[in-house]
């Protein structure tokens, strides 16, 4: 059904895609964008991807695919070309979530849609892009993960290396920046008439969101007389990002009395803060640091202490506690318990399996002051094929028929 409210109410996007890519529209559902999903006659078969496998759908395909319709067009058949150039004509976007070039190949490349619709942001989401040594390599989203060199293989017993537990970035990034130059190009677009070609890679996405550790390695290869490290640390060089916290104390993870918390007092004014409230001031006259970045690197004595006071509570103590003296305290939660977490549970409340065949998260933007729509489950293969060309192209009936029986929209195999 198509979202009648939300901020982006009135912004259609016909998307092509396969797989985990799709996400990139995803993200604009959520805010209230009308997705027509086009696919062939056999249906993405995402939906037959990955784990759990909900009442025989994939959780990836409900989450990603939910609030979209979809249609299905056999887009080697003339006539079925047609149709999805008059539904281009009526679009702010078309989504080639795939290789790169497929709908080129088939006469529906960006050169031709913008003949029809020259308002029409055409954009290119695959696993290494248009260009570069590897950009017609096949992969899959954990590729984009080692590429970027987020990833560090494990090793058992056996001396089998395998992959490690992680979140994905790239099959997460690709899609939100995806997302961001969609919006962008539709603001240019309704404001010069002039449409534009983007295009984006999964990995690029990953090796962004790594900017940090790559840049900061980038700038250690100058000399140590234009790059240091922090005054905190006497301006020895850490290793960048996490990897240069391990021998962190007054930020770091400790065990409390019923699981974890970290501990991130830094700042020379809430390691005071925290001082005081346990009713250890000596620990600050003793070691009171810097007053900025000052992590007590490599100081055995203070984290030993520190261990000590930190089982004396419970988790959800030190984090109510932490409130109450100005001192950063944080959970340590895992996917599987974070549920139970109650700013998880005011911020994120489940939409419910009764509209989405499962739980699954919302969107995580907030409008204070408009209606957010609420999506509906991800489709069958061409569950929306009427209603779309009926609504939108004004076909009746009988026309419709006439394409069916032509073998416009295919036939599943």
């Amino acid at each position: 059904m198509e979202n009648n409210s939300g901020l982006l109410k009135g912004v259609r996007v016909i998307e092509c895609s396969l797989l985990g890519p799709a996400a990139i529209t995803s993200h604009l559902i959520d805010l209230g964008a009308d997705i027509i999903k086009v696919e062939p006659p056999q249906g993405d078969y995402v939906r037959q991807m990955t784990w759990p496998i909900v009442e025989g759908d994939s959780l990836m395909h409900l989450h990603i695919n939910r609030g979209k319709r979809s249609i299905t067009l056999d887009l080697k058949n003339p006539e079925a070309k047609e149709i999805f150039f008059q539904l281009a004509k009526n679009a702010d976007v078309v989504v080639e979530a795939m290789r790169p070039g497929t709908l080129e190949k088939l006469g529906l490349g960006y050169e031709a849609l913008k003949k029809v619709n020259p308002r029409v942001v055409f954009i290119t989401i695959s696993g290494y892009g248009m260009t570069g040594p590897y950009a017609k390599m096949p992969s899959h989203g954990i590729a984009y993960d080692t590429w970027a060199g987020l990833i560090k293989p494990e090793y058992d017993e056996a001396g089998f290396c395998s992959i490690p537990e992680h979140p994905s970035m790239g099959i997460h990034a690709g899609p939100l920046f995806g997302a961001f130059g969609i919006l962008a190009g539709i603001i240019s677009a309704r404001d010069t008439g002039i449409g534009c070609r983007l295009e984006i890679a999964q990995s690029d996405a990953a090796a962004y969101m790594d900017w940090y550790r790559s840049e900061s390695w980038r700038a250690y290869e100058r000399p140590q007389s234009e790059v240091t490290g922090n005054a905190s640390d006497n301006y020895e060089r850490r290793a960048p990002g996490t990897a240069g916290m391990k021998e962190g104390v007054r930020y770091q993870i400790y065990e409390s009395s019923d699981g974890h918390v970290l501990f991130m007092a830094s700042e020379r004014e809430f390691w005071e803060n925290f001082c005081r409230g346990v009713d250890r001031i000596d620990l600050f006259e003793r070691w009171p640091g810097e007053k900025f970045a000052d992590h007590a690197r490599n100081n055995t004595e203070l984290r030993t202490e520190l261990r000590k006071i930190f089982l004396t509570r419970t988790s959800a103590e030190w984090i109510s506690w932490s409130s109450e003296v100005n001192t950063p305290i944080a959970p340590v939660n895992t996917p599987e318990n974070i549920a139970r977490d109650p700013q998880f549970q005011h911020r994120l409340p489940w939409i419910t399996q009764d509209r989405l065949g499962a739980d699954q998260l919302p969107t995580p933007i907030h409008v204070l002051d408009h209606e957010q729509p609420i999506p509906d489950r991800a489709p069958t293969v061409g569950q929306h094929t009427d209603s779309v060309l009926a609504e939108i192209l004004g076909y009746d009936s009988d026309q419709i028929s006439e394409l069916r029986a032509a073998g416009v929209f295919g036939t599943a195999k």
